[in-house]
This record gives structure tokens, C-alpha cells and sequence, in this order.
């Protein structure tokens, strides 16, 4: 199995892989799609309620279109079963 040369094989098992054709969303896109703004994102993401960024770059980061996705369906499922946050 090929791995980014600072990634090694053990991390790739743990990593979610992305689905093919899967979009890496920007910070105001995830905002748009969840509506939440930078400080709540990042704050859950401490929590761990919110899927981690994938580095981009120096300076760049974004998300999987679909990890985000399965956050917003996770939310509706736990809002009909009552447990919503």
C-alpha cells in the first residue's frame, strides 16, 4: 500500500477513507452546509463532536464532503430519538 511519505502505513488503517468522487470542503462551505461559524466548528472539533480537518497545506485545511454529511445525518438521527445536544 502506497503512503504520503509522513504517513505511515498503521495511520492509513485508522483513517477514514474518503468515497470516490468525495469533495474536500472549505471552512465557509462546511459553515454554509452546517451553520455553524469557525469558533463553534473548531470548538466541537475539540469536543470531539465534529469531524477533523484533513491539512491541505502550510495554511490550507478542509473537510470530507462526506464526513460532513454523516455529521449532519447523525444529528437528525439523534434529534428524532430525542437526544439532540
Amino acid at each position: 500500500m502506497a503512503t504520503h511519505p509522513n504517513q505511515t502505513e498503521s495511520t492509513m488503517e485508522t483513517a477514514t477513507l474518503p468515497r470516490r468522487g468525495d469533495t474536500i470542503l472549505r471552512l465557509p462551505e462546511v459553515e454554509r452546509r452546517t451553520g455553524l461559524r469557525r469558533t463553534a466548528i473548531y470548538n466541537w472539533i475539540a469536543r470531539g463532536d465534529f469531524p477533523k480537518p484533513l491539512r491541505l497545506g502550510p495554511k490550507a485545511s478542509g473537510w470530507l464532503e462526506s464526513e460532513i454529511d454523516q455529521h449532519i445525518a447523525r444529528l437528525a438521527a439523534e434529534r428524532d430519538q430525542g437526544d439532540a445536544p
